[in-house]
C-alpha cells in the first residue's frame, strides 16, 4: 500500500478507493505544461486523486 507521511509533521495517510475498496497506488503524471505531479490511482481503473498534502506542502510516497 502506498503510504504518505508528511516530511514536516510526520502524519502518515493509507488510502483506499470507497468504490471497490483496493488500496491506491502511487503513480505521476505529466500535465500539459510539462510538469510532473504525482498521484494516487486505483487499480482497478476507478480513477485517481492528486497525492495528499499536509502542512501545505504535498506528502512524500514511501513505496
Amino acid at each position: 500500500m502506498a503510504t504518505y507521511t508528511c516530511d514536516k509533521c510526520g502524519m502518515s495517510v493509507n488510502m483506499t478507493c470507497a468504490k471497490c475498496g483496493e488500496e491506491l497506488v502511487h503513480d505521476s503524471i505529466t500535465t500539459a505544461d510539462g510538469r510532473t505531479v504525482a498521484v494516487s490511482k486505483c487499480p482497478d481503473g476507478d480513477g485517481m486523486i492528486k497525492s495528499p498534502q499536509c502542512c501545505a506542502q504535498d506528502m512524500a510516497c514511501s513505496v
